[in-house]
């Protein structure tokens, strides 16, 4: 359970954690998104973060975090403490043995420091899904999560029964191997479907408020008044993911976070590419539905000074009594992530390792 919970650094009321997308920006290469996303994570370890999480998504240009795995291996290579996890691996892409071999060598890299959070959304288009999904896999689907679900477990704590298909098979590294910790399990989730199994298994749940930010306390309601206590954990643990982004001035922090929203209006109408500049963002001409759209995601990033940011997810803890909040800090460039990280930090007063 300690693996689970985290503990509040300095003055922030919950936990604080961070959730990268390795975002590449117009200008700049997926070399140079992946080469930000180590310094992100190091610097989340050095100013108390309590976890540093990627997401799995396709065929986005603009998002260089398809390899999960591949890209936590590497960064566990330059960290040492924060604990590192998949926010999250799209379950219904892979084989549940593949999951759990890719995750018990993680385990092995960095022990005791891996998260292994799951998602029943392709992260993608249906095409891609199509391509991801090759063979008998092809037909299986969000309505197959559970299913999933129970095998990933069976493999990772190498426990089928006699008799079952795959009672010889072994994940490894994992079990087989000897007594070891195995990555803890979380549910994610933008609707209630992940947050009922989440609470019938006793599991911890993390709600991608981020983008769904309607469903939001629903989705926790019905985690909390549905869980079950289990031998991961005996009270509800709830995580939101939040777009927040802090600048020394409050109009670059607009500046900024426009660039992002463009990309998502984007997105939303089949033309996915690199994060734009804020020059193009704000040169943009966008129509009265994307400004409505536009309007409507800024209503739910947090942004603005430090102060104001701080204010800002203060705020949303308490009225969603989440347990955790986990960032991502959604700009064109690298610098800008990096500094807005370092003034949510200095805005809660974290600790300099």
């Amino acid at each position: 359970m300690d693996a689970i919970r985290g503990t509040a650094s300095g003055s922030a009321p919950v936990p604080l954690s961070v959730l990268d997308l390795a975002t590449v920006g117009h200008g700049t290469t997926a070399t140079d998104a992946l080469r930000t996303s180590v310094a992100i994570a190091r610097q989340a370890e050095t100013r108390g973060f309590h976890r540093y999480w990627v997401a799995e998504h396709h065929s986005m240009p603009g998002v260089a975090s398809s390899s999960p795995a591949v890209i936590l291996a590497h960064i566990a290579a330059h960290t040492d403490r924060i604990r590192l996890g998949s926010g999250g691996v799209m379950l219904p892409n892979h084989a549940p043995l593949v999951i759990a071999e890719q995750f018990g060598t993680l385990e092995a890299f960095a022990p005791g420091r891996v998260d292994l959070g799951l998602g029943r959304a392709p992260g993608t288009d249906g095409a891609t899904a199509a391509a991801l999904r090759r063979g008998e896999r092809r037909n299986e689907g969000a309505d197959d999560f559970p299913q999933q679900l129970a095998e990933l477990t069976r493999f990772l704590d190498d426990d089928f029964p006699d008799g079952h298909p795959y009672a010889r098979i072994h994940a490894v590294p994992g079990p087989v191997q000897g007594p070891a910790a195995r990555p803890p399990i979380w549910l994610l989730g933008s609707s209630g479907f992940s947050a009922r199994l989440a609470a019938t298994l006793g599991l911890p749940f993390a709600f991608a408020h981020h983008f769904s930010a309607q469903n939001t306390i629903p989705a926790l309601d019905l985690y909390r008044e549905s869980f079950r206590p289990s031998a991961v954990l005996d009270a509800p643990y709830a995580l939101i993911g939040v777009s927040a982004l802090a600048s020394d001035d409050e109009k670059e922090a607009r500046r900024q976070v426009l660039t992002g929203a463009l990309s998502m209006v984007r997105l939303r109408t089949g033309r996915p590419g690199l994060i734009p500049t804020p020059e193009e963002a704000a040169a943009y001409n966008f129509s009265s539905l994307e400004r409505e759209f536009v309007d409507s995601w800024l209503g739910n990033v947090v942004h603005g000074t430090p102060y104001e940011v701080r204010t800002g997810l203060d705020d949303l803890a308490k009225r969603t009594g989440a347990d955790e909040l986990m960032i991502t800090a959604n700009a064109h460039g690298g610098d800008a992530r990096l500094r807005s990280y370092e003034l949510i930090a200095d805005a809660y007063g974290l600790p300099r390792a």
